[in-house]
This record gives structure tokens, sequence and C-alpha cells, in this order.
């Protein structure tokens, strides 16, 4: 009897190892054809697989090489912000008075103190809409006897550096809406729309019909053209944080009547204040607006909106790649910890988080938390024990669930200028569960035609 269970197992340890071989031969195979194409002639790949329960490597090429994540960077930022922040972690935003209210009125000013919430008036969650919010506060300071204002409504975003946008970002993106820079206090996560009218033939002037809030305080120079029939939109808005001038460049299909671009806010903490002062205007007189640094005078307290918790915010964060957020994490981290939120600061407490976990620090060059930087450099190996040590912890089926599915597999996926990537998780036909990093740079002509070839490759996963 024990020969017969030695013999079983035997049997099975076998055909564990030849079916761990066939993959490996598979990838191999796939691998190589990956390298040979002409997309990748001066293409740089990392590329690393490891059997998820065991740690066992699968595959692996270039696994320490560092290369542009773009998005992937997003699975560190991820976990990292469950880690050391928790899974159910709130900002509050702190509305208070100086002064005093009578028949109606309050002498003094309104404050609003952020702490950096990225969900305050975001059309994401059934609670947090700008319109929405908006009617609330409302609601709240007619409550609190408060429907005329002699002073002014005051910002204060000063738990946070001024500087809203991480070094490296380009200017192409910072003005458009997924280059929104993250400030002491966001609203509506910082994008606006615009709406563009276009003639009936390619050349033809476009105008500019209204932007969705209105913006204040804000010029346009509209240097935008109709292209070609079918040419989509080349529509792009340059811009930068705290500065009035926006340019829109660039085309958008002729003959459009209602032809929608969006953009990021340059002040959106003076863009709330106006917002709120508009709604709160008495007989064509609105409060006056200031932002400020510090609080000085004495206050007291009014309300306090909270956001939703951090596992509904990595959701979006994930699933739909909203840099903004990850920048909000960043900040919010060397906050919690350091009581300022500056960018570097949460990198570096960041950065030592994974070092504690066995991450060499040079293998996670990060310039921000959303991956938009074409400075990062992060490797495949480095990703791959961010994700397994994620399997371990008690916040895993929350990162996990944020994940997107691509190629019927949950990955995150990267892309900025010649650069694509995936990471994430996997379980094949067998049961068998991956962990995946897959990056390549620099690669030639399309990425959708580079995205097929390197399916062609994790699909030896199934």
């Amino acid at each position: 009897m024990r020969r017969l269970v030695y013999s079983c197992i035997s049997l099975l340890v076998f055909i564990a190892v030849s079916h761990a071989q066939t993959v490996q031969q598979k990838l191999e195979k796939a691998f190589q054809q990956l390298l040979a194409d002409p997309q990748m002639r001066y293409a740089s790949i990392g590329f690393s697989v490891v059997n998820s329960e065991t740690g066992a490597v699968v595959f692996e090429y270039n696994g320490n090489t560092g290369l542009a994540p773009a998005s992937c960077q997003k699975t560190v930022t991820s976990a990292a912000a469950f880690e050391l922040l928790g899974k159910d972690f709130t900002y509050k935003t702190e509305f208070a008075y100086d002064g005093t209210i009578a028949h109606g009125k309050l002498n003094g000013n309104l404050h609003i103190n952020g702490a950096g919430d990225p969900t305050l008036g975001s059309w994401r969650y059934a609670n947090t809409s700008d319109t929405l919010l908006l009617r609330q506060w409302k609601e709240m300071l007619h409550k609190a006897g408060i429907k005329n204002i002699t002073g002014n409504i005051i910002m204060h975003g000063d738990k946070w550096e001024s500087s809203s946008v991480p070094g490296g970002w380009p200017w192409d993106d910072m003005g458009n809406y997924y280059g929104a820079g993250a400030y002491g206090i966001n609203w509506r996560e910082n994008q606006y729309d615009i709406l563009l009218k276009s003639g009936p033939n390619p050349g033809d002037m476009v105008s500019i019909e209204k932007t969705i809030p209105q913006l204040y305080n804000t010029l346009f120079t509209n240097e935008l053209k109709a292209g070609k029939k079918g040419s989509g939109d080349n529509a792009y808005i340059f811009s930068a944080p705290y500065n009035e001038r926006i340019y829109i460049r660039g085309t958008i299909p002729p003959a459009q009547k209602s032809f929608k671009i969006s953009g990021s806010m340059t002040d959106p903490q003076q863009q709330l204040a106006y917002s709120l002062s508009a709604l709160l205007a008495s007989n064509g007189k609105h409060p006056g607006v200031r932002v400020i640094s510090s609080v000085k005078s004495k206050t007291t307290w009014l309300h306090t909106q909270v956001s939703p918790t951090l596992d509904s915010i990595n959701y979006w964060f994930m699933k739909k790649s909203v840099n903004l957020y990850g920048e909000s994490l960043v900040k919010t981290i060397a906050w919690q910890q350091n009581g300022f939120g500056t960018t570097d600061d949460g990198l570096e407490i960041m950065k030592n988080l994974w070092k504690e976990k066995g991450i060499d620090p040079a293998s996670l060059r990060m310039i921000d938390g959303s991956g938009l930087s074409p400075q990062n450099r992060v490797t495949t190996n480095a990703l791959i024990k961010v994700l397994q040590y994620a399997r371990s912890r008690p916040w895993y089926s929350y990162y996990l669930d944020a994940f997107p599915e691509y190629n019927k597999m949950k990955l995150k996926s990267g892309t900025i200028g010649g650069s694509k990537g995936f990471a994430g998780y996997h379980t094949s036909k067998d049961g068998i569960n991956y962990t995946i990093a897959m990056l390549v740079n620099n690669y030639d002509g399309s990425a959708g035609e580079m995205v097929k070839k390197m399916f062609l490759v994790l699909d030896e996963l199934k």
C-alpha cells in the first residue's frame, strides 16, 4: 500500500512538472516570435510570470530591466494605499465660518478646509456629484441661518503642497482631462467639458459653444479647425496649473453641432469657490472668493463632507485608470504620515514600504503615482513582487476586484507614447494561478497591433 501511495505521488509530481515545462516551452516559442516581429526591432521588453501559489518562476526575460510602465504603475500605488491607509480610509472636507450669524446673514467668512478629496464633485458616485453637493451645501447653510455672506468664501488647501503636477509630466498631457493635477481641494475630478461646433468643410473654423461647468477666470485661445470627414477627435488642450490662458489646437470632424472634449481645470479650488458663490448670490451680488495658505481666524464648525471609502476610490482608480486618484493617494500617504502632502514624500514612503517587503528601491524609479510620467522606470520583477504581496493581504479581494479584464484576464493595462504594458493575474483552464507582468517600450507601429501580439504570448497561459 505504501509503495502504491508513493507511486501515485510520484505520478502527480511528474504530471505537474511536465505541465509546467509545457507551459514554459509554449511561452518561449510565442515570446521568440514576438521578439522577431518587425514592431520589436528597436524595442525593449520585460516579461515575468510566476506561479501565484508557489512563487516559482514560470518565465522571465529582462525581469530586472527598468522600463516605462505607464498605468501598470497604478498596481504599485494601489497596493501601497491599501496597506498604508486601509480600505476604509475616507477624506474629510470641513466647512466652518468666522464672525456672527444674524437675520439670515453671515457677517464674516465661510471657510472650506480641504484634505485633498479627489472624489469631491465626482460623477462616479451616487452621493458626490457637483450639482448634488452644491445643492446640499446651500441647504446646510440655510439650516444654519446663512442665506447671505458679507465676507468671502475662503478656500484652504494648505494640507498639501501647491505643486499639483508631478515633475516630468508632458505639456501635451497637462491640459487634457487625464492630466489633471492633484490639489489640496479638488473639484469635479478637476475636469471640465467643452462643447464644440465645426463648419461643414475641412479647414473651417471651430467655435466653442460652452463649457460644463461654466469656467471662471479662464481665457481660451481657440486654434481648432475642422479636419477631414471621419478624422475623429484630434483636438488637444494646452494649459498649466494656476494659468488663466488655455489653448486648444488640432482638428475635429466637420459638421459637428455638439462635439465634446474634456480638459483639466487649472485652479479647481477657485472654480469650486466661484460655483458656490454663484449659487449663494443675493440680489446679483456674489460673496467674494479667496484661496489662502493658512487659517488665521477662529472659526466655528458647520459641516463635514465625507468621501467614499478607499476601496471604492481604488475601484475607479484601477478600473478607469483615473490619474488624479493616483496622485492624490501619493500625497495623502505623505500627509497621513508626515502631516503635509507632497509627491516626493509620498513616493519615498511607498518605496520604503516595498523595501521592507524585499523590493529594491532602485527597481521602482517612480516619479508619480499614476504612471503618466515618461520618466518612470519599473522592472517586471518588482511588479510581480507587489502583486504577489497583495495576494497575502486581507484587502486583496478589493484590490483584485478593481482590475479590468483584458484578453479574458485580470490585467491592469498601461499606455503612453511608445510604451505598452499589462500586469495582473490569470487562472488557467487547468486551475493554475499565474501572476503576470509584461512591459514593452519603444515599439514601432500602432499600439493596437502591439497589443494583439502581446496577447498571443499571454494566451499560452490559458
